[in-house]
């Protein structure tokens, strides 16, 4: 396998600006691929790894139909769902993730779009909340119009989560009920508010190898803040129960990917981290990966905090702490 040195030296760059030196970048060997991704986000992040968590403040009786998706009513899988939780729970919840050593803390809603009296609640929970951890809270609140992300970004909300979830040419075999486009317009719009962008997507679906590089490409057009790295951890009774889980050297290669197209992008592993990656999850920093999400998913456990910070130390880096 050639060093990373033969890599850099080949025609391919090291950070690439065409689909076409992306798919060139695949017929290197892992050696290769890891070595020039790491070195990427060595120089770009240092020794820093960035932790954020999620709550699910309201979960599933969701009109969308995503063919992945747990909290679809056009699904079957066996989960909890709730209404928006109540005010008092909530800042409960947001003070106990306080705690933990994470820099973003996500209030996440299901459903197309926050209704506009809901959004409203939440921002009298931000309001209470110390300026300290308040600036710490990002959200997912759907399809939001322009004005309402211009009311979260007066309220003192810094980030805003929107996932294109695949490519554009393959998202209708996923969903039906939306057009990517609206899902590309909304990254948008989070970016015209002020806000930082929190934009990915989920791997795993069927999609191809060209689908994943026109995705990486559509998030370094929208200039994305952070984008989140999920693998599809097939729900019973839905569409894609029956997909084999991504293989952790594919799961690995796409991180890379990723990294050279986004080199100072922060890409952030999430869904799908223990199930896909297994005993290999240390190789996400390896693959150009600089921060993850810990504790719980939506509607799925995850890895404890103390696990995760386990983890960074002893792949030799560092937690970014608040």
């Amino acid at each position: 396998m050639p060093h990373l040195s033969s890599a850099v030296s080949s025609p391919i760059p090291a950070v690439v600006s065409t689909p076409e030196q992306a798919f060139s970048l695949l017929e290197l060997p892992d050696e290769a691929l890891f070595a020039g991704a790491d070195r990427l986000r060595r120089a770009a992040f240092g020794k820093r790894v960035s932790l954020c968590a999620i709550i699910n403040a309201r979960s599933g009786d969701c009109g969308m139909d995503c063919r992945f998706c747990s909290q679809s009513r056009h699904n079957r899988t066996p989960i909890a769902a709730f209404p928006l939780l109540e005010p008092a729970v909530l800042h409960r919840r947001i003070l106990d993730l306080a705690r933990w050593p994470v820099r973003h803390i996500g209030i996440v809603t299901s459903g197309g779009a926050l209704q506009r009296e809901e959004l409203e609640q939440v921002l009298d929970v931000l309001r209470q909340l110390p300026e300290a951890v308040r600036r710490r809270v990002c959200t997912s609140f759907g399809r939001l119009a322009p004005d309402a992300l211009q009311t979260l970004a007066r309220e003192g909300v810094r980030r805003f989560h929107h996932n294109l979830e695949t490519s554009r040419s393959f998202y209708p075999r996923i969903c039906t009920t939306q057009r990517w486009e609206q899902r590309y317009a909304t990254a948008q719009h989070v970016r015209a508010a002020g806000l930082s962008v929190c934009t990915g997507g989920l791997f795993g679906l069927g999609e191809s190898w060209g689908d994943r590089i026109e995705l990486a490409f559509s998030l370094r057009e929208l200039g994305v803040d952070s984008v989140p790295i999920n693998f599809l951890h097939p729900h019973p009774q839905t569409p894609l129960a029956d997909r084999p889980p991504l293989a952790a050297d594919e799961a690995l290669r796409i991180i890379a990917l990723f990294r050279h197209i986004l080199p100072d992008t922060t890409l952030r592993i999430c869904g799908g981290r223990p199930e896909t990656l297994g005993d290999r999850q240390a190789d996400i920093f390896r693959a150009g990966a600089n921060a993850l999400m810990t504790g719980d998913y939506l509607t799925t456990h995850g890895c404890a905090v103390e696990q995760d910070c386990a983890l960074i130390a002893a792949a030799g880096l560092e937690v970014l702490h608040p």
